[in-house]
C-alpha cells in the first residue's frame, strides 16, 4: 500500500474528496515529522509509536574495496507497533 492507496482509502471511509484526505494526511505526516525532528514520542494508539534514538558512530568495511571506513553516528526513527496492530497482523 503506498500514500495514494491511503488517500484512496481515507476518502472512501469518510467522504471527502481525494484532495481533501490527501491534504489531511499531508497535514498529519508534516506535524509527525516535525515532532520527531523535536525530539518528541509520536504515539497512534492502537497503531504504535515512533521516537528517536541516537545511532552510535562505528567502523565499518566498504564492500567493493575491504577497505576500513568511518561510519559517523546519526539519529534514527524508531517504530514500536502497538497491541491492536500485532495482534491484527498476527503476532
Amino acid at each position: 500500500m503506498n500514500k495514494a492507496d491511503i488517500i484512496t482509502a481515507v476518502a472512501g471511509a469518510t467522504g471527502l474528496s481525494k484532495v481533501q484526505s490527501g491534504k489531511a494526511i499531508d497535514a498529519a505526516i508534516d506535524a509527525m515529522q516535525g515532532a520527531l525532528a523535536g525530539g518528541e514520542k509520536v504515539v497512534l494508539a492502537g497503531f504504535g509509536s515512533f521516537h528517536t534514538t541516537e545511532r552510535a558512530g562505528r567502523t565499518g568495511t566498504h564492500p567493493k574495496t575491504g577497505k576500513k571506513i568511518q561510519i559517523a553516528s546519526k539519529r534514527v526513527v524508531k517504530f514500536k507497533s502497538g497491541k491492536q496492530l500485532a495482534e491484527a497482523v498476527g503476532g
